[in-house]
């Protein structure tokens, strides 16, 4: 390496700009090297093959060969496709750096043009496998020589932006930095061209720079004038990121990173960390680069106790905003998580400095984010064509969870670059619009699984990264409307949400077609006559024949002779809801008073949604593939299971005394377990299980009016929805997730539930939480603690004995062969997160296939070293030392001792936690798909019930209008109540599944059923580790337990293998009827 007095300036000049870390002094060693070497910059590609024929220098080689090779690809034509295009590139970010590398390789005339002056952002970014492939064909490694070595694949924005932008001044392109691009000029008159508006007083060449391609890149806030955007919301979700200074010293670089940890799978985790320091976190990611970054999703009542926040306000700009966050106490809150979730091994925490020299540390909001409707258009004037392009946040803002911000922004770079490309080449307006939104469709959907696997083919071509390309895909028909020939208004910002308003076409859930359904389901039954909606269902006797036609084992006819009116309708109301997951919307008091004909009508048309595919005489097979959500149903019969478990827990616990909860409302106790009940008619209930006779009126927590969209039954009363909520934490309770108090008589979510030993003694809201102390120390999540601590109390030996459990044949056969013998280092049970060498361990304790029992093979460790072979760390660069636990080391160890070849260790040890890296992002990302997605329903379950009110006080008042306006009105009110019930099935189903259908097997894997699985696995390991001599009766009662509970994880994925068969059925059911 040449130092900066060498004897050849040109050598010291590249060697400074080689090894430069701040924008200006990148700048000022690059145009030092033009001087000497008398190239002007900014001159294209033509100025690249100037400084390589005059740097001979051999430390620059290996940086020519790579640029070479890169612009040496066939599609870029020598750099002449587009020689004779101009383009101005808006943005300074990876993103439009990237762009602008890519336009400079197709030959055209590039000006970048930043706002800002330097680069300061320390967050850090995950890397795709691609994108790390696509960076090294750069010369990453030679800009900065701790790229993603070893298993990293990350990168700190700022080093991103550093290398990108070396790589984009050797390849000609313009940069002016400090100016903002305030928008477009178009031509004043026949041949002039399109100019931009740029402040504060750019340079003359600059303000006359004429252009036909404009690619934006300037950040979500910004888009241009002419492109729709959509907002897509959720329920308020804050963001905190926070840069500590990494010193890089031995202890530092053991503690392991944590590629992801959500709540949604690991709620032991985050209650460890609550109750020791009362931080409440929906999910945190840690990394390690040039900094120690931390980004966690916070929630906002634990920000305002903790005082975060100063004050609540239902504005987000307002919440978020410098004047209501307290800069220390967010400090002190980041810290205390920070050292939680590494077990205080980092140290002391001392922040980065940001942009403006203050600790590196902020709250965000990303509750709303935009996404364009198109990724480019066309505006032509006085003959003058110009392109718009748009790539990064300004095409789509990234949910960060998921990590694939740069990977996707990087995609839509190079097909923006193709656009441009297609456009030089003579291609028409439409035709180039028209591929440029096809590729756009596929952005979304793209993902390291789904796109083609040899990294070495990828290139500007869409055909090389994406496999079964249809450029097609849109016509040029469809985009006739991104051509503007005129000067046209922009369209504006549009909300992501349901015109309830409006009905929607196919959905025809009306009120002729209701009756003549349910007419027809109810046909034959003597003694029932349906002629109307209303008067025809009041004895109960119809609803009863309604639910025997849709599931004739589930009652005998002859069960409902004697019986009144009231108790039929009972009877009915709570089978449909047990056994076909229909949940009532009124009561049965008000089924027979005839008093909410509304109530009825949308009640029945549940059924009729859920239905009206089912053939007149079902078979159980048919069945299957139709009805209601059978996650629903399953959601149900857990919740109700828990309740008894509960119930019987909390009566032993109060002596005997009938609990509180079982007097207010009982549920029937016909159910076992949750599991798929046997066909034996069920005994109808007897009149005091009947559920209040007001119920439906009004809310029975807020005692307010409770309309038909409102409502949500639980145990038999009617809620609003956001009044169902957890005491505690106020978050929404899902069935099978809350429970009631018998003390206070309050709802809660499992996490907060008090439990029985504790309720006569205070309820968990008397209970405080911790406040945060800035030099405290959170225990060691991890330390050993006592059997009865770790687990909950043992079954009493007087407590009934449990049902049975059906268990399919594969599962009974996983139970019998399971691995007891503990391990000699086996600790017990740990609180931590799963970190990477927990994934890396059951990576290689074959993926928890065999439940946990090695099954490596050879064919497994020979695809291991393929893997390394083809992995984007492998060749040229110096390994970062990866740590590893003395366990899992003796394994490795030991598995390459019996292969004869030791040589094979470190390729399997980078290989084993890179697979693991990545299992670990995958199912981190997986959960924050399903947290987000929820959220996204609540919110249009909250627009929906907010129409369906509006729909609703409207029909009730329409007494003196014409009975085509009441149709009207009721069938927009049906239709909300079909996609109230679609949002609420696939609420359910998110709840219970997790993910997407893989693509090899088809199969959705059980997210938390396996962490709870895993984690059981290692409770029995710990207590079997114990001596039999020295285990108290405690110690064998809370193994038993354990195993107990093990026992049922095994029940639950039984059962959802049965709904995803069912789930089968009807999607084949679906596309059979389509194809008909």
């Amino acid at each position: 390496m040449a130092s900066p007095t060498s004897s050849n300036p040109a050598h010291a000049h590249f060697e400074s700009f080689l090894q430069a870390q701040r924008c200006q002094d990148v700048l000022s060693s690059f145009q030092g090297l033009c001087r000497v070497l008398g190239v002007e910059p900014g001159g294209g590609l033509p100025q690249f093959h100037k400084i390589k024929a005059q740097l001979n220098y051999w430390s620059a080689k290996s940086l020519w060969a790579k640029l070479d090779k890169r612009a040496g690809q066939p599609v870029y034509q020598q750099g002449q496709v587009c020689a004779s295009t101009k383009c101005l590139v808006v943005g300074a970010g990876p993103c439009g750096l990237r762009a602008a590398v890519e336009l400079a390789l197709l030959g055209a005339r590039v000006i970048l043009v930043e706002k800002r002056t330097k680069f300061s952002r320390h967050n850090v970014l995950h890397l795709w496998p691609f994108t790390i492939h696509d960076l090294r064909a750069l010369g990453a490694k030679k800009f900065y020589g701790r790229f993603c070595t070893g298993t990293l694949d990350h990168i700190s924005i700022r080093q991103l932006q550093l290398l990108l932008l070396k790589v984009a001044l050797l390849l000609g392109v313009e940069i002016h930095w400090g100016v903002t691009f305030t928008g477009l000029r178009p031509p004043l008159e026949k041949g002039s061209g399109w100019h931009a508006e740029l402040q504060p007083n750019p340079p003359a060449q600059l303000a006359n720079y004429e252009f036909d391609v404009l690619i934006s890149a300037a950040g979500g806030k910004f888009v241009p004038k002419g492109f729709t955007v959509r907002e897509m919301r959720g329920k308020l979700a804050i963001g905190i990121t926070a840069n500590f200074v990494n010193q890089r010293t031995v202890e530092e670089t053991q503690v392991p990173e944590i590629s992801g940890v959500a709540k949604i799978y690991n709620q032991s985790f985050f209650q460890s960390l609550l109750k020791a320091s009362g931080i409440d976190l929906e999910n945190i990611v840690y990394y390690k680069d040039d900094t120690h970054y931390f980004v966690m999703t916070a929630k906002k009542q634990c920000l305002l106790r903790l005082g975060v926040l100063r004050q609540d306000w239902p504005e987000t700009d307002r919440l978020l905003s410098s004047s209501n966050v307290v800069p220390e106490a967010l400090q002190r809150f980041v810290r205390e998580a920070a050292d939680f979730a590494t077990q205080g091994k980092l140290g002391k925490l001392e922040f980065a400095q940001d942009a403006h020299g203050q600790p590196d540390v902020s709250a965000f909001d990303f509750t709303s984010m935009m996404r364009a409707e198109s990724s480019a258009r066309v505006q032509e004037k006085h003959g003058a064509r110009l392109l718009l392009g748009l790539v990064g946040d300004c095409l789509v803002e990234p949910f960060w969870p998921l990590g694939t911000g740069v990977a996707r922004g990087f995609l839509a770079a190079l097909d923006a670059a193709w656009m441009v490309k297609r456009w030089a080449e003579g291609t028409g307006p439409l035709e180039v619009l028209a591929e440029r939104e096809s590729l756009y469709q596929l952005l979304s959907q793209t993902s390291p699984e789904n796109m083609h696997r040899n990294l070495a083919q990828y290139g500007l071509d869409p055909a090389t990264r994406y496999p079964n390309l249809n450029l097609r895909a849109v016509i040029p028909n469809q985009v006739r409307d991104l051509y503007d020939v005129m000067a046209k208004e922009p369209p504006c910002r549009q909300n992501d949400k349901t015109d309830a308003g409006t009905p929607a076409t196919g959905l025809t859930s009306t009120q002729e077609e209701l009756l003549r359904w349910c007419q027809e389901q109810t046909a034959g039954y003597p003694g029932v006559r349906v002629t109307d909606l209303s008067s025809s269902w009041t004895d109960g006797i119809a609803l009863c024949a309604l639910v025997h036609r849709l599931q004739p084992c589930l009652l005998d006819p002859s069960d409902l002779q004697g019986m009144g009116a009231l108790e039929t309708t009972s009877w009915a109301l709570k089978v449909a809801e047990h056994e076909l997951g229909i949940t009532p919307v009124l009561s049965a008091q008000a089924v027979v008073a005839g008093s909410d004909p509304l109530g009825l009508i949308a009640y029945l048309s549940y059924f009729h949604s859920a239905f009206k595919n089912t053939p007149r005489n079902p078979d159980p097979v048919s069945l299957g593939a139709s009805g209601t959500s059978r996650a629903v149903l399953f959601l149900g019969k857990l919740q109700r299971t828990l309740q008894r478990t509960r119930a019987k827990e909390y009566g032993e616990d109060a002596g005997g005394k009938k609990p509180r909860l079982e007097e207010k409302a009982e549920t029937p106790s016909t159910e076992e377990l949750p599991v798929p009940e046997s066909s034996l008619p069920l005994t109808p209930p007897s009149l005091h299980e009947e559920v209040q006779a007001d119920a439906g009126d009004v809310c029975a927590l807020c005692g307010e009016p409770l309309y038909i969209l409102e409502r949500l039954c639980a145990d038999g009363r009617f809620f609003h929805r956001s009044c169902f909520c957890c005491h505690v934490c106020e978050a929404t309770l899902w069935p099978g997730g809350y429970g009631q108090h018998p003390g206070d008589g309050h709802f809660y979510c499992l996490q907060h539930l008090p439990q029985p030993e504790s309720s006569s003694k205070k309820s968990l809201e008397s209970q405080e939480l911790p406040t945060l102390v800035e030099n405290s120390m959170p225990p060691n999540p991890s330390s050993p603690m006592a059997p009865q601590e770790r687990t909950s109390p043992a079954p009493s030996p007087s407590q009934p004995t449990r049902r049975l459990i059906r268990l399919s044949s594969p599962e009974r056969h996983q139970l019998s062969s399971l691995n007891l013998t503990p391990d000699p280092e086996m600790e017990p049970p740990p609180k931590p997160p799963r970190t990477l060498l927990a994934e890396a361990k059951q990576a290689l304790e074959g993926s928890f296939v065999g439940w946990g029992m090695p099954i490596q093979t050879p064919q497994v460790l020979e695809t291991m070293e393929m893997e390394e072979e083809e992995s984007p760390s492998s060749g040229e660069e110096e390994e970062e030392d990866v740590m590893m636990d003395s366990a899992m080391d003796e394994t490795l160890l030991a598995l390459a001792k019996n292969t004869g070849d030791m040589s094979n260790y470190p390729t399997w040890k980078r290989t084993l936690l890179r697979r693991a890296k990545e299992e670990m992002m995958k199912r981190f990302c997986q959960a924050q798909v399903i947290q987000r997605r929820q959220n996204e329903i609540e919110v249009a379950l909250k627009e929906l019930e907010a129409e369906g009110v509006k729909l609703e006080l409207a029909l009730r008042r329409q007494s003196s209008s014409s009975e085509q306006q009441k149709k009207l009105l009721l069938e927009q009110l049906l239709q909300l109540v079909e996609q109230k019930n679609n949002l609420v099935n696939e609420e359910a189903e998110l709840m219970i599944m997790y993910g997407v259908e893989g693509t090899d097997s088809g199969m959705e894997k059980q997210l938390n059923l396996e962490d709870e699985q895993w984690h059981l696995d290692q409770k029995i390991r710990g207590y079997m580790n114990q001596d039999e001599t020295l285990k108290t009766d405690a110690d064998r009662e809370a193994e038993k337990k354990t195993l107990a509970e093990l026992v049922e994880v095994v029940n639950k994925r039984d059962i959802l293998v049965r709904l995803q068969d069912q789930r089968r059925l009807s999607e084949q059911a679906s596309g059979s009827g389509a194809q008909a």
